[in-house]
């Protein structure tokens, strides 16, 4: 057994020595057999430890890289002990066999393998050897921690060795008693130093490229030499001192956090980010929130360029004579334009705005449903805090189907009004988009601006599947309109063609009331003889193919060819009904005399403010076709006018387009909201008199959430709001039951 241990297993006589120990196992000599095998393995241990092991203990002093290499002395002095002991083993092993499968059997004591492994746990495992055994492995890895290269091998090889002990078949081996709960310590003493270290030293894209190579670093420490199962807590310990305790900070650094990140649209470090943040419980949420806040915050950044132009946007394009310079520039035009301009670039920012995230959820995010969870929820918060949102993607869309189509193919402006179809979802008040889309439409039809019939109808088929057929019905009500105008106009045409035809030819557009935005301005004026003449004939064709009906014109919302001559030459005119009644009166004004603003509205009849607007386009826009006295971009009721005879244009065709309305006061908006608010109070009570009638019973919250729901596709009803219409139904339905009783 010593030349075993001695190496000189080659000199002896495998059958030989089997059959001794075979023999005093039969002799009933097992116990001394057993017993001095023992002995001479634990003599031949202590050999071991203080030749090979003792001296090369680390003397614990030097630089990193001194102990380090020290250290890897010490372990590979391990490794060769346990290669020489375990090489002994085998050997006694083989020569034991008998002993094994008979003596500690009825001993119940372990096989020589068995007690050999425990006697290592004892003799070599043991205080001081076990202590220096633990520092040289952390020492390692502390030195490859640091950036330094190590001899891997060496330390996996005293890993292994541990693996492979266990004290009892019950217990755990040594490496998960001894080497790894130190080991998690100090890793978590050094990744809590590290993460301060890489705050203060570090920008966000650094800061997560290093997280990244530290995740990555412990996954292959723990593939190549430590115990796979360490990974599990080494990643607890990196994502609650890397990840969980900083997240905030890294979301929030100055000059190179998440909004610095996506201002530069780094899409590889938002990745880096997602992916990390995705490691701990806490991450998602907190970058959820991150986002939601920073669309949220420039959303509103982008309204506040806005909030500037604080009136109504009048959304015609006539404020385009306006565009003049210096004085010849009105002021409520460019207003106007301005505002009109405004609009138009807060919905389009708002669209790169939504291609910008939508980017970066599918490059960067990975699609995670969350994260667009939250962005849609920023959308739909800044959205609707911009209390002219509706209005102004009202404008957009109506800019798109009257200009869209130049210089754009049909594909082209149909993706850009899906898009607006996606910020169209994001509005809670779709009845006030209803209300200004409405009124853009009408205008595009009566005013033939729509530049095709098909995006138009296209555009109402998106938002029917949006919103279900009660939000387009009225929509499309004002289509069929418009076609059955162009039948009864050809068959006008055909009844003038069989009698004697008016001087001035007239186009007519009949439009159903209940169809078409009742928010026109109901003004009449004193038509000229010429047009009344027009105007009846057309009448009474009309009311004789269809009884019962009545016609009320709207000069407000027409237009005129004229032929005006000047001294210069004749130019043809198209001009508003409105400007061409005013125009009609310098008819019989001899040259150079005037016309009052006073002389003017009395003669014309026409309301204050579309009188107004109408001289100053004449007079203070872009074709001035009129004089004002005295000379200014605004009109006053003193002003006096005179025709401008010295009139002249390159263009032989004029189209001289009225300035967009004025703003509207703080009591005209309160006014609208009024209106909105009424109508709201009509439908919430239709709505819960249908889920009654449908019901019958139903509890009061049930009532409450059942009408939000079904409502909700056009606004969002306050449940105050409803409340009072349940209650004010309550008190309709206990009056009109009291008089019937009376009756």
């Amino acid at each position: 057994m010593i030349e075993i241990q001695n190496h000189r297993a080659g000199n002896l006589s495998y059958e030989e020595n089997h059959r001794y120990a075979y023999n005093m196992v039969l002799m009933k000599n097992g116990e001394r057999l057993y017993d001095g095998t023992c002995e001479l393995i634990v003599s031949n241990l202590e050999k071991l430890a203080k030749q090979d092991i003792e001296p090369a203990f680390p003397s614990g002093t030097g630089d990193p890289i001194q102990r380090s290499q020290e250290g890897e002395v010490l372990l590979k002095a391990v490794r060769k002990v346990w290669d020489d002991h375990t090489s002994s083993l085998s050997k006694l092993r083989d020569v034991l066999k008998y002993m094994d499968r008979v003596y500690t059997k009825s001993a119940v004591v372990p096989e020589i393998w068995d007690q050999g492994l425990l006697l290592f746990i004892r003799h070599i495992i043991r205080p001081p050897i076990q202590d220096h055994l633990t520092a040289a492995v952390l020492t390692q890895i502390l030195t490859e921690r640091n950036g330094f290269g190590i001899n891997r091998s060496a330390v996996k090889g005293c890993v292994d060795i541990l693996l492979q002990l266990r004290e009892s078949p019950d217990t755990s081996d040594m490496y998960s008693r001894i080497m790894e709960p130190p080991i998690l310590r100090e890793s978590e003493s050094f990744y809590k130093a590290e993460g301060q270290h890489l705050l203060g030293t570090c920008d966000a894209p650094e800061y997560l490229r290093r997280v990244e190579e530290r995740f990555y670093a412990e996954e292959s420490r723990t593939h190549h030499y430590l115990s796979s199962h360490t990974y599990g807590s080494l990643r607890k310990i990196l994502e609650n001192h890397l990840l969980t305790a900083h997240l905030s900070t890294i979301l929030s650094m100055p000059n190179s956090g998440l909004d610095v990140m996506i201002d530069a649209d780094k899409k590889e470090d938002l990745s880096r980010l997602y992916r990390l943040f995705t490691m701990v419980p806490t991450g998602l949420p907190a970058l959820r929130r991150a986002l939601r806040d920073s669309v949220v915050r420039r959303g509103k950044e982008l309204a506040v360029v806005n909030t500037t132009a604080d009136a109504d946007v009048g959304g015609d394009d006539e404020a385009e004579d306006f565009k003049g310079k210096g004085k010849s520039k009105a002021a409520g035009a460019g207003s106007g334009a301005q505002t009109l301009q405004l609009a138009l670039k807060w919905v389009q920012d708002v669209l790169n705005m939504k291609d910008k995230f939508d980017a970066l959820w599918v490059q960067a995010f990975r699609n995670d449903r969350e994260i667009e969870t939250g962005i849609n929820e920023a959308f739909e918060t800044f959205i609707n805090s911009h209390e002219k949102s509706p209005e102004f993607i009202s404008l957009f869309i109506d800019e798109n189907l009257k200009k869209g189509l130049k210089g754009k193919s049909d594909e082209e402006v149909d993706a850009v009004l899906d898009k607006t179809i996606m910020v169209f979802r994001y509005l809670t008040d779709k009845d006030v988009f209803e209300r200004y889309y409405k009124g853009h439409l009408a205008k595009r039809l009566l005013l033939g601006r729509s530049v095709s019939d098909d995006a138009e109808r296209g555009m109402l088929a998106k938002l029917k599947v949006e919103c279900g057929y009660q939000f387009t019905q009225k929509l499309e009500g004002m289509f069929h309109d418009m076609r059955i105008s162009s039948d009864t106009m050809e068959a006008y045409q055909d009844h003038l063609s069989k009698t004697t035809p008016p001087d001035v030819d007239i186009s007519v557009i009949v439009m159903t009331s209940t169809f078409w935005p009742m928010s026109y301005s109901a003004a009449s004026c004193n038509l000229p003889e010429e047009l009344l003449t027009a105007s009846k004939s057309f009448e009474n064709f009309y009311l004789s193919r269809h009884s019962g009906r009545r016609l009320t014109w709207q000069p407000s919302l027409g237009n005129a060819d004229v032929k005006v001559r000047f001294k210069a030459r004749t130019h043809e005119l198209n001009v508003s009904t409105f400007a061409l009644t005013v125009l009609l009166l310098f008819e019989d004004v001899a040259d150079g005399e005037i016309l009052t603003y006073d002389e003017i509205k009395t003669a014309t009849a026409i309301p204050d403010v579309e009188l107004q607007r109408n001289l100053q386009t004449l007079a203070c826009g872009k074709f001035k076709v009129l004089k004002k006295h005295p000379a200014g971009r605004d009109v006053n009721p003193t002003d006096s006018f005179a025709f401008n005879s010295d009139f002249s244009a390159p263009l032989q065709k004029i189209k001289i387009s009225t300035v967009a309305s004025r703003v509207e006061s703080n009591e005209e908006r309160r006014e609208t909201r009024d209106r909105v608010d009424e109508d709201r109070k009509h439908q919430m009570e239709a709505c819960i008199v249908r889920i009654m009638k449908d019901r019958k019973h139903m509890g009061h919250n049930d009532l409450v959430n059942e009408v939000t729901r079904q409502l909700a596709s056009r606004f969002q009803p306050n449940p105050l709001m409803v409340k009072k219409r349940i209650e004010g139904l309550i008190e309709v339905r206990f009056a009109l039951s009291y008089h019937l009783a009376r009756a």
